[in-house]
């Protein structure tokens, strides 16, 4: 029988558990690829870092776990990314059976992503090591119901194989339980981290409130439709604000959207940023707005709540279960341009209601701080591999 991963028993106390160094395998995207997934995986690869850094600080001698990370995707041509994976098998097997891994934390999103982690499951049964399967797709939905009915039952028949599941939100444990027919205590509900600065800039009186954007431009971030938004407001709402739009994607029709609504002098286009340009810009940024028609739990918008900004969003995925609509920022279905305008100009012309749901939003997310989150995870990963 599967370990069970109720809550209460993820919670046991650590003297129940042996006191050696759990060996996990990390397997997932390139650290060097864009996107939320690549960032979870760079912060847990990262905390495991500190947390050995920390022990030996303290001269104790072992750590949690040791975490190696396994690249089975990378973004290409499609030559490149069959390469990559092709070359991932070997390892994973050569890891599988030389360095004997306690358990395998999978993160996997949807489409091919499911199929090579199903496959890699598959060859992990037979060393007897314990899988851990960590959702990340804000698709994965679509994916799963526009299968046939007969790819549908193997997808749910091997998801089922796993050990353990980590999902982002509890609309996406309900999710994989009643289509996957997953066993609702072996899924653990844990919200992506975020890393938490120390301090945060002071933003009174501000004469410009930019509203940061970060991630892919296009149509399923809702791009588009908050550069409408902004051409919408009034005159001079428009004129005190700023859009700061930070991603890839198509940024030439961004770009020509603005120009065409005439608002291309306050529409910023910084292209790609890595995370030292992210901060940076969280730090310049007076509020953050993502009005997505699909997520999973986007990191983008739990690190600018880390940074005190108030934010406009879409309640998709695990968004509404972070983001309280009036408290910490404001909700919008997404495609409302009417009401993606109507909350920037609020955040716009009051201070006082900006800076006050920027200090909830970083409240909020304090519990959701790298170091509380590993510690959570290596109790995850202890109950599977321990039972």
């Amino acid at each position: 029988m599967k370990q069970v991963l109720e809550l209460e028993k993820v919670r046991a106390p650590l003297h129940q558990y042996d006191s050696r160094p759990l060996n996990v395998l990390q397997v997932g995207p390139s650290l060097d690829q864009k996107g939320g997934m690549a960032s979870v995986e760079i912060l847990i690869v990262k905390e495991a870092a500190n947390a050995h850094g920390r022990a030996e600080n303290e001269g104790r001698g072992s750590v949690p776990a040791v975490v190696t990370h396994l690249c089975t995707h990378d973004e290409g041509s499609v030559l490149h990314r069959v390469s990559v994976f092709a070359s991932s098998l070997f390892k994973y097997v050569r890891l599988l059976s030389t360095d004997c891994p306690d358990l395998i934390h999978m993160h996997v999103a949807e489409r091919g992503s499911v199929w090579r982690k199903l496959l890699l499951l598959m060859i992990a049964k037979p060393f007897n090591t314990k899988v851990i399967f960590h959702t990340h797709g804000c698709q994965f939905h679509d994916f799963h119901e526009n299968l046939p009915a007969v790819l549908r039952t193997v997808v749910n028949r091997l998801l089922q194989q796993a050990d353990g599941y980590i999902m982002l939100s509890q609309s996406w444990k309900d999710y994989y339980v009643k289509a996957c027919g997953l066993e609702a205590a072996e899924v653990i509900v844990l919200p992506n981290p975020a890393e938490m600065p120390d301090t945060v800039p002071n933003r009174v009186g501000a004469a410009t409130v930019r509203f940061a954007f970060l991630g892919r431009i296009g149509q399923r971030k809702g791009a588009f439709d908050l550069i409408r938004a902004f051409a919408s407001m009034p005159t001079e709402l428009r004129e005190r604000g700023e859009l700061l739009m930070a991603g890839d994607g198509d940024e030439e029709g961004a770009r020509a959207l603005s120009a065409e609504l005439g608002v291309a002098e306050r529409v910023k286009f910084l292209g790609w940023i890595n995370p030292a340009e992210r901060n940076q810009l969280l730090q310049r940024a007076n509020a953050f707005v993502l009005p997505s028609y699909n997520e999973g739990l986007p990191m983008a918008m739990l690190e600018a709540m880390a940074w005190a900004l108030p934010t406009i969003s879409t309640p998709v995925g695990g968004i509404p279960e972070f983001l309280d609509d009036g408290e910490t920022g404001y909700l919008v279905e997404p495609g409302d341009v009417e009401k993606l305008a109507y909350s920037m100009e609020r955040l716009i012309g009051d201070e006082g209601l900006r800076l006050r749901l920027g200090e909830q939003a970083r409240v909020r997310v304090k519990p959701l701080d790298i170091k509380l989150y590993y510690d959570q995870l290596i109790e995850i990963y202890r109950s599977v591999v321990y039972g």
